[in-house]
């Protein structure tokens, strides 16, 4: 039997040493490896495109699946911000573990604190706090207090309904003791616009209900505060007449609230719902939640606090929300 011996001519065609009949055979090869290379390109090309199409598909439904979680928990980039009944849970476990009057001269303290970082009294001496009938009015107390120690020449507070409970109206006394002035009424928008630098808002916390609608004197209170336009407006927690977890009112809202727009929010535990709402400066306050209690909210991953320092600014954290 010949050997077949396998040789490339010029013009570049395969040929065989032998008979015509294996250069027939040569060629019946050349076309079974031909379709055979054929077949395994295809092969790789289907591959790859089901590679990337199990890819991209796993990917949007991981992107989907993170969307869902954030939806559900509260929780974009890192920021944790509770609803109204995961704030109201949390500080019950609070106040198993701490006082009433401590947990209020902690976060009133905060707040003081970053109203003095961003409002020096240097170049904003004028407060007003306005103070609500409950714990967040009895917060805006100990910030008025701790602002006359902070050096601010005029500290006033407009505190209309006020609380017959001895933590209240010991609160009272030790504004008074200080030299604060207590204002019988509510002054107007360009009252609050010509007599002071920074008025600060702490009528209701996130128990507030947008439903119920708002009683004298806090309607004609807010309406006044929405209408402020030269001087500084900081709320504590929420701002008052905004929904804790949907934000701020529809201007066709019924019955009709009027709209806050403040220059500053001091978030106290946590940033509520709302606060994704908000866009002008934002702090963090209220440095006092034990370790468990975080982890259990899920706010042990909220930014944490420098030094010795009571409150936080979070506005270039919250801005990448």
């Amino acid at each position: 039997m010949h050997a077949i011996r396998l040789s490339r001519e010029k013009s570049g065609i395969l040929s065989l040493g032998g008979s015509s009949q294996r250069l027939q055979y040569s060629v019946g090869m050349q076309s079974c490896l031909a379709k055979r290379y054929l077949h395994r390109q295809h092969c790789s090309t289907l591959f790859r495109k089901t590679v990337l199409f199990v890819t991209t598909t796993t990917a949007v439904f991981s992107r989907m699946a993170s969307a869902a979680s954030i939806s559900l928990s509260g929780t974009c980039g890192g920021m944790k911000y509770l609803g109204q009944q995961e704030a109201q849970a949390l500080d019950l476990e609070l106040f198993e573990t701490f006082s009433v009057d401590t947990l209020m001269e902690l976060a009133g303290l905060s707040v003081a604190e970053a109203v003095h970082e961003v409002f020096p009294p240097s170049t904003h001496p004028k407060i007003l706090i306005v103070a609500g009938p409950g714990n967040n009015g009895g917060d805006g107390l100990v910030v008025a207090r701790h602002l006359f120690q902070f050096n601010y020449s005029d500290v006033r507070v407009h505190y209309p309904k006020q609380s017959k409970k001895e933590l209240f109206l010991n609160l009272v006394q030790q504004n008074e003791a200080c030299g604060n002035t207590f204002l019988p009424d509510m002054p107007s928008a360009d009252e609050m616009d010509e007599m002071y630098d920074v008025v600060i808002d702490s009528i209701f916390g996130f128990s507030f209900k947008v439903g119920a609608g708002i009683r004298s004197p806090f309607d004609n209170i807010l309406e006044q505060l929405s209408k402020v336009k030269k001087t500084n407006l900081v709320s504590v927690d929420i701002p008052s007449g905004w929904d804790v977890e949907l934000g701020p009112p529809k201007p066709n809202s019924s019955p009709p609230v009027p709209l806050l727009s403040p220059a500053m929010l001091v978030s106290l535990t946590a940033p509520k719902l709302c606060a994704k709402s908000f866009g002008n400066v934002h702090y963090l306050g209220g440095r006092f939640v034990p370790p468990g209690i975080a982890k259990k909210y899920g706010i042990d991953g909220l930014p944490p606090y420098k030094g010795s320092r009571q409150s936080l600014n979070i506005t270039a954290a919250d801005s990448k929300m």
